[in-house]
């Protein structure tokens, strides 16, 4: 019987521990993705393998999870899906650059499933079968109605409070008179309709995601803010948040936004 040199063992040892070193090896890959329109925001990055996914930022830099062999898979709208699999130069590089190439594909209708929305409203209400809304009203429970007010709201109506009854006494209302000459009532309302007017931009804060702001209307996420002040002292902002129009307000910011960039010269 013939025998194996001891030093080939060693070797065919060593060979087999380095492949499975490469095998369980994993790192965190950091990256770029780009293209030529600039617009790499919330890009889907996905290791197929793994099932981990990641999403680019502003940017378009991201980081993920990878071992040798591992698919990852670039998703967006506007771009080509794109895959890449992790091979040893990969792996051992400190960065990855991922070039996008642009999707231009027109469709005529998407169907969303399992519920097989289709995106116009009327058609898919009819479609749907939607059960009651549960909340404090259908519930019965009690001052379900009552809108719980500001605080500015609660100081206004304090400082406006006319007389009261104890027994049969009637209370002169000097608080209202006081408040009226010192001028507090007048400033109290004032700090109302200031409040309602910021609880409506929040409101478009929560409606609009920060990236429609950032990506749509180049405002800069820091000035958000800033910009929303800027469309409630418009004229028309009440009018046009009352109105629930999700079209018109977007329209309605999106002018605006025009406004406040060249004012700001952005």
């Amino acid at each position: 019987m013939r025998t194996i040199p001891i030093h080939v063992v060693f070797i065919l040892f060593g060979v087999f521990a380095q492949t499975l070193m490469a095998q369980d090896l994993s790192k965190t890959m950091e990256g770029k993705v780009y293209s030529e329109d600039g617009d790499v925001a919330a890009t889907h990055v996905l290791n197929t393998t793994t099932k981990k996914a990641a999403i680019t930022d502003i940017n378009g830099y991201f980081s993920i999870v990878v071992s040798l062999n591992d698919t990852l898979v670039f998703s967006a709208v506007q771009y080509k899906r794109k895959e890449i699999v992790v091979h040893a130069g990969i792996l051992e590089s400190t960065f990855l650059s991922v070039p996008l190439e642009e999707s231009n594909i027109a469709l005529d209708e998407v169907i969303v499933m399992p519920y097989n929305l289709t995106g116009e409203l009327g058609r898919d209400m009819n479609n749907m079968d939607v059960g009651p809304v549960i909340s404090a009203s259908s519930l019965g429970l009690p001052n379900a109605h009552v809108k719980p007010l500001m605080q500015s709201e609660r100081l206004l109506r304090e400082a406006s409070m006319g007389p009261f009854n104890l027994g049969m006494l009637t209370t002169i209302p000097f608080n209202p008179m006081i408040n009226a000459i010192t001028g507090r009532t007048k400033m109290l309302k004032k700090r109302v309709a200031r409040d309602i007017k910021y609880n409506k931009s929040q409101q478009l804060r929560t409606q609009f995601a920060d990236s429609l702001f950032v990506l749509q209307l180049k405002i800069p996420l820091g000035k958000i803010d800033d910009f929303l002040y800027f469309c409630e002292v418009d004229a028309n902002f009440n009018t046009i948040v009352d109105s629930q129009d999700l079209f018109a307000i977007w329209e309605f910011i999106k002018q605006k936004s025009v406004v406040y960039r060249k004012n700001n010269e952005q």
